[in-house]
């Protein structure tokens, strides 16, 4: 019989993401605060159906959201780095970087009392440094890397890539990679975005949308002795009524299913517990 650990994630960005890509009109910074509004629905929904969730807040919505963030600390939910600003950390340089970290923490620290065990980086980019960095600043696990769908694996450093020679693996790391993917995001199935340089056309029906949530799950119910699967939402993407009513149908139709709802710092003890020297990704 299958164990399957289910993490539902919320990167909770409200207006950060958009002042990131220097889209700061009124219209585009109210988009962001839809968040306002979807938090209260999701924790509702979360407190009924008693889950438990991993929340990725950059210190810019912390600290300019402070009443939304705050009920999302008071409802006992793992608050995970997410940068200070939405700004991608491959941009950045380490020193930058760095300060992005630090920051981040910081400004959690004084939410929760605790410094966080997770990271999730901005658009899912990290740098070269990215690895070294949470190391350095006490991180247990990072999720933002796509290697795996459902296993959490160990995250390498000082990989070589070249065009013309085959790859060379760098040694793994005590840092945990909770793996992602585009496929298990809301924002770019929901999110309809027009910029002078792209469309994401967005707008996808919401039940179509979390039965290939679900379907993911049953695929891996059906094949797998033991994983993690990890869906990751935004509240002022999934907030919207219609996609509620989507998401609490998936939540009620995974319990019937056997899932068992998780933190992602929870997900990664079980993890260490199956396998004591880690999973070690690559050919």
């Amino acid at each position: 019989m299958s164990e399957l650990l289910v993490c539902l994630t919320f990167d909770h960005d409200n207006a950060s993401s958009m002042i990131s890509r220097k889209l700061t009109s009124p219209t585009m910074i109210s988009r962001g605060d839809f968040g306002i509004v979807a938090v209260p629905r999701i924790l509702d929904l979360l407190r009924r159906h008693g889950i438990p969730t991993t929340w990725f807040i950059p210190g810019h919505t912390i600290e300019s959201y402070p009443a939304s963030v705050r009920a999302v600390a008071e409802a006992g939910h793992e608050i995970g780095n997410h940068g200070w600003t939405h700004r991608i950390p491959a941009t950045l340089g380490r020193d930058g970087e760095e300060e992005e970290l630090v920051r981040g923490n910081a400004a959690i620290v004084a939410l929760t009392g605790r410094k966080p065990r997770g990271y999730r980086s901005p658009s899912w980019d990290l740098s070269p440094h990215s690895v070294d960095l949470l190391l350095k600043h006490g991180f247990i696990y990072d999720s933002s890397m796509m290697g795996h769908d459902i296993s959490p694996y160990q995250a390498r450093r000082d990989d070589e890539t070249s065009l013309l020679e085959p790859m060379r693996f760098g040694p793994d790391t005590d840092l945990v990679e909770m793996p992602v993917s585009w496929s298990l995001d809301d924002h770019p199935h929901f999110e309809f975005m027009r910029t002078e340089q792209t469309i994401l056309p967005g707008l996808m029906n919401a039940r179509a949308v979390f039965q290939n949530f679900t379907d993911e799950f049953t695929y891996f119910k059906k094949h797998s002795e033991w994983g993690v699967l990890t869906y990751t939402f935004h509240p002022h993407v999934v907030g919207r009524g219609q996609r509620m009513l989507a998401l609490e149908q998936f939540i009620e139709t995974l319990a019937k299913e056997g899932a068992r709802f998780v933190t992602m710092e929870t997900a990664v003890a079980a993890y260490r517990d199956r396998h004591p020297n880690g999973v070690s990704l690559r050919g």
